[in-house]
């Protein structure tokens, strides 16, 4: 017993012209724009200024290697981005998604941002450094670290693009897996580091183009103090929730405590659990818990004298109206449950 479709078919292409040229099947994959490797690669390069310029990259991945005295700038966000046997280069990155990893470099200044940082068998280079996750060394010495401090207009929506937070930045936080009995490997750079001293800004014509800013009050991530040694025995935990003007409410607050003094240690942008709750707002959980379920909360750590009672007065003058925990406790010990480290556990769903 036949099929009806089946003679269908059969029909149809008996009824087919023998001359006619039968075109092959269209896919979606076939319809993809064709990507040039070498429009996401700068190798063997000598004493020039290259770049990208935002809209170029558009999330590839990227290479950069064996380039010698080179100024590379790359103005947008990127997949992943590897940097292989570079020397005396000036290297800044936008947004990456995934890992940035430099090998066997040396006499190296970057300002970058990413989910993940690793360096293998390197000497001699300073990061100014926004990182998601704890940034890793291996086999290399002599590596500084400062906090990202960057703008440009593009590069808010860069960072959306890439699937970062600019309130997630654990840039001091650094794991050795190579360490020496006796020596230390990194350090941080000095607090008054000047960024364009070690990464200038591009000079070339079509660079220049886009609209940089290396200001601390500018910069897209918020310049935090990290592990560098407190000021003050007194801190302050705040934690604002989700809400249409969640990340401009954090940066305005942040304006203001820096204006007065205090001390920006670091910030935190994630989603929370009702005994996640339990533990960091205690007696007052009851009055967060249902905010909790609008977004991600953003937290940021204060520290300096007075830092608890200023904060409050901030948050009852500028942000009267909208619900923002301010931590009454003025201890920084790891056990203080209205401290910062209780958001230590905490995993960052954003």
């Amino acid at each position: 017993m036949g099929c009806f479709f089946s003679k269908r078919r059969k029909a149809e292409k008996e009824s087919q012209p023998e001359d006619e040229e039968v075109q092959p099947k269209q896919y979606s994959w076939d319809q993809r724009e064709k990507v040039d490797l070498k429009d996401y690669m700068f190798s063997g390069l000598k004493d020039v200024t290259v770049g990208r310029l935002p809209g170029k990259v558009a999330g590839q991945q990227f290479l950069i290697q064996d380039c010698e005295n080179c100024n590379i700038y790359i103005f947008d966000h990127s997949a992943t981005v590897t940097i292989d046997d570079c020397t005396n280069c000036v290297i800044f990155l936008g947004p990456v998604k995934g890992s940035v990893f430099f090998r066997n470099c040396r006499d190296c200044k970057c300002a970058l941002a990413c989910q993940q940082f690793r360096v293998r068998d390197c000497r001699k280079l300073e990061v100014f450094l926004c990182c998601a996750t704890q940034p890793i060394i291996e086999s290399s010495t002599n590596i500084k670290f400062s906090c990202f401090q960057w703008y440009y207009p593009e590069l808010a929506f860069q960072f959306k693009d890439a699937g970062l937070s600019i309130f997630n930045n654990t840039w001091s936080s650094i794991h050795d897996f190579t360490p020496v009995s006796g020596e230390r490997n990194w350090s941080l750079l000095p607090e008054d580091a000047v960024v364009q001293d070690h990464v200038p800004l591009p000079t070339t014509e079509e660079l220049k183009a886009v609209r940089v800013s290396t200001e601390a009050s500018r910069s897209i991530v918020p310049v935090s103090r990290g592990q560098r040694q407190k000021s003050s025995d007194e801190s302050c935990l705040v934690v604002l929730f989700a809400g249409d003007y969640t990340v401009a409410n954090a940066r305005k607050l942040i304006d203001e405590m820096v204006a007065k003094g205090f001390f920006l240690v670091q910030t935190k942008e994630v989603s929370m659990k009702a005994e996640d709750a339990q533990r960091v707002f205690r007696e007052k959980a009851p009055d967060f818990l249902p905010l909790l379920n609008k977004g991600p909360v953003i937290a940021l750590e204060f520290n300096g004298d007075g830092a608890v009672e200023g904060c409050q007065l901030i948050v009852n003058e500028t942000f009267r109206g909208t619900k923002i925990f301010v931590s009454e406790s003025k201890e920084t010990a790891p056990g203080d449950v209205d401290s910062f480290y209780n958001f230590a556990d905490i995993q960052m769903g954003i």
